[in-house]
Formats: structure tokens, sequence, C-alpha cells
């Protein structure tokens, strides 16, 4: 079922910060996925799409920078609480569920979301999907919690089919750790082949392959540590710099050890001289050293491959991406909201 969100202009000026401009929000879902991508309408010509998932099987989509909204759903998937989504154009989206078991699923659309195909999902009860990425509109990753003692990983080469890969070379994960959920932004790749994960709880690790999986190393980063609620929740590689975001879900505002960056590929690192101003979920690259931040208790920018953050705005937020100079961000209560930023 599909129906338009009228949004109400008088909401969105009272309740914005300065930098930042609230498109909707009042949904009963809370909004942990959002990718904004370009594509075509029906004549032809060039618009932004905003895509993003949360809570209560809620995916939305607007057409016109975010002056209107459909709401959609996945058939089976009403009650599922959606976490990453990766779109290409106003047609073709994928949409990941995180759940014990069969709850974490993959679902996608190429109709512009008014059907669904489910493509993969497992009966496993250690089975948790966590983050998804695509390096290409058929060729994709999703990442989970460890199975048989290592982190899941799997992947389609055409868009359809999926199936897990090897972990043979794979370091174990250690008792407890695992990669969090609160924006699928724990997994990423580079260079259309370096894959990193980002991890939490006992320890903030970050695996690396830069062979698509291959072969597998890790390291620790400074970031906070050690209890079930901490650790690495973001993770951007830029060139051969990296930038990871966390801390501690459970205390919004410490900036214990939140934010940490490597410029060496991710073999060594450093925690940011300034951190941003809590626990952080999110991160997105604007350009030219200057990465974007948001959690729960505000939103942070930093101009310096993220050494100095500066706080941006006190929205709750979950998920960050770009698009050009637009910066959208989700969260609670089926916010969006849209900042514009140009680099100097």
């Amino acid at each position: 079922m599909q129906f338009l969100l009228l949004l109400l202009s008088i909401f969105t000026q009272a309740s914005a910060p300065a930098l930042w401009a609230v498109k909707t929000s009042g949904l009963d879902t809370n909004l942990r996925g959002v990718s904004a991508v370009s594509g075509v309408d029906s004549d032809g010509n060039r618009i932004r799409v905003i895509w993003a998932c949360g809570s209560n099987g809620v995916i939305l989509k607007s057409i016109n920078d975010g002056a209107d909204w459909t709401i959609l759903h996945a058939r089976g998937g009403e009650k599922l609480d959606f976490r990453g989504i990766q779109a290409f154009g106003a047609n073709t989206a994928y949409v990941i569920s995180i759940g014990d078991g069969e709850n974490s699923r993959i679902y996608k659309t190429t109709d512009g979301g008014a059907n669904w195909s489910l493509q993969f999902t497992d009966s496993r009860k250690e089975f948790f999907l966590d983050d998804i990425v695509c390096i290409s509109e058929k060729h994709c990753f999703v990442a989970g919690d460890p199975i048989d003692g290592k982190l899941f990983l799997a992947s389609t080469e055409d868009g359809e089919h999926w199936k897990e890969l090897p972990r043979d070379s794979m370091p174990a994960a250690l008792q407890g750790e695992g990669a969090f959920a609160a924006s699928s932004t724990t997994l990423a790749i580079a260079n259309k082949k370096d894959i990193y994960i980002g991890t939490g709880g006992p320890a903030a690790r970050v695996f690396h392959s830069p062979d698509l999986g291959k072969t597998w190393t890790v390291v620790n980063t400074p970031i906070l540590a050690g209890e079930a609620s901490q650790g690495i929740f973001s993770i951007l590689p830029v060139e051969n710099s990296l930038l990871v975001v966390g801390g501690d879900y459970k205390v919004l505002k410490s900036a214990e050890k939140a934010a940490a960056s490597s410029s060496d590929g991710g073999a060594t690192w450093k925690l940011s001289d300034q951190p941003p101003g809590g626990f952080r979920s999110g991160l997105a690259y604007v350009g030219a050293a200057t990465f974007i931040a948001v959690g729960p208790s505000g939103e942070d920018i930093t101009s310096d491959s993220g050494a100095h953050w500066r706080a941006s705005g006190t929205l709750n937020l979950n998920a960050v991406t770009t698009l050009g100079p637009e910066v959208w961000a989700v969260g609670e209560k089926g916010a969006v909201a849209v900042m514009h930023y140009r680099t100097k």
C-alpha cells in the first residue's frame, strides 16, 4: 500500500536547527538507513531521489527533494526492522532487515518500490545481518554477526543470487564481538576491492580484506570498547584514509573515544584531538577533508579529516549520506533532514 505523506512547512521551519532543514517527521518508525541518488523521471528529466528505511517495515522515497514522500512496504516485511538501503536511481533499491534467523532479510525492488522480492535469508539462529554496501547495481555485499566464530559475509554479483563467502582466512571474532547495525555503515568497500568491517563489544577492531574477501587482517582501534554497547558504529574509507565513529550508545552525550582516524589504510589509528559531541552512529564524506557525523544527541562537522570536530546540529539522527552539496540524514519518529554544505 502506498500513499503520499504531505509535509507541514510550519513544523519544518519551527523544528530545524540553523544548518539542518527537517523535511518530514512524526511517523511511527525509527529510520536507520538512507540513500540519496540521481535518477530520471518519466519525462527523462534528471531528479534527485531520496530513499530511507526503518522500523515497523517502513521504507520511504521522495523524487522531489523531500517535498513529498511515498511510504512503501515489502510484502511479508510489514513488521521488520529495516536498517540499510542501497539505491540506484528511482526504480532499483536493496533493503536489509535485522533480527535473529529469518527476520534478517534482503529485499530488492526494480519498479520504484511497488513490489519487493525477497532475495536472501537464513534459518540459522546465529544469522543476524548488520550492513549492506554495493560496488555497483548488481555487485553488493552484506555483513552479519559471527557464525561459527567468524563474521558473516555474503555477496551477489548478478543482483539476484546471494552466496555466503568463504571466511577461511578471516581472523576469528572475540567472544561477544560483532558489528553494529545502527546505521548499516560498519561495512565499507573502497577501490572496488578493499572491504572494511568495524566491530565493537570487547574490542573496537577493523577487519580488512584487500581482495574482496580472499585474505584478511585485523587491527585494534582506540575507539571506546569493553562493553556490549561500545565500539565502532560507522567506518568510512576515503582514498588512503579511514574514519571511524562510535562510542557508547547507552551514554549518548559522552564523547569519550568517540572518533578516530587512520592515514595509512587502517594500519595505525589516532583518536580525534577534538571529538564530536557524543556517541555517533553515522558518517558521510562531503569533500576536501570534510566529513559529517550524526547521532542521537547531535551532528558534527570536521574539515581536517577527523582531527577536530565542531557541532552542526542537535537533531536525533542515526544515518547520513551525501549527494553533491546536499547532506541527507534520518532518525527517530521518521525524521528526514537535509543540510546544504559546500567546501571552500
